[in-house]
């Protein structure tokens, strides 16, 4: 007997031919998943989220609500994204683009990513960085960095639990969480 969890398909989502998606994955109300998209082991897709052809997203990752993720964006594991996030592809969007060239997106394992942010692409979010809900992220986020704001700018650093364990001006290398005691390395 196999211990591998399910696959969970709401009957109202549509998931395409030729989608790959791994055990324990859940995919709830009127998610769609598009042809060649890839998707890892225990993720979950809120109510409405979209999940573009071509798009990678590892294990673990949790999207809420209403996510848009489009082609060229990738998610390592453990993200968390959440509701109303999008990310865009095209640097120069227009409706009739004959020459319409995707720019990549690299989401790296750990980011939490808030509610209603837009994540510009041509981007990488570093590990276990936090943005803020509402912000427009222009530009790449460096590990565990927390930033917000139009456009986000860095306010401090987290830790790997999530906690604030530094302003923006750094003066360590090194820090250690007064929440969960774990040390964590930062790029001054």
């Amino acid at each position: 007997m196999s211990s591998e969890k399910p696959i969970k398909i709401h009957p109202t989502a549509i998931v395409e031919d030729g989608a790959i998606i791994a055990p324990g994955t859940m995919i709830w109300h009127f998610v769609q998943v598009r042809s060649g998209s890839v998707i890892g082991s225990n993720c979950v897709f809120g109510k409405g989220s979209y999940v573009d052809t071509g798009v990678k997203i590892g294990n673990n990752v949790k999207v809420q609500n209403l996510v848009s993720i489009y082609q060229g964006v990738e998610l390592e594991d453990d993200v968390f994204i959440g509701p109303h996030a999008c990310f865009t592809n095209d640097l120069v969007p227009r409706a009739v683009n004959s020459d319409w060239q995707i720019v990549k997106t690299l989401v790296k394992k750990g980011v939490s990513i808030g509610a209603n942010s837009t994540i510009v692409c041509g981007t990488v979010l570093g590990e276990y960085s936090m943005i803020g809900a509402g912000s427009v992220v222009t530009k790449d986020v460096p590990p565990h960095a927390l930033v917000f704001g139009n456009p986000a700018k860095i306010m401090g650093y987290v830790c790997f639990c999530g906690e604030k364990i530094s302003d923006p001006e750094i003066t360590e290398q090194e820090i250690s969480c007064l929440k969960c005691g774990k040390k964590v390395s930062l790029q001054a």
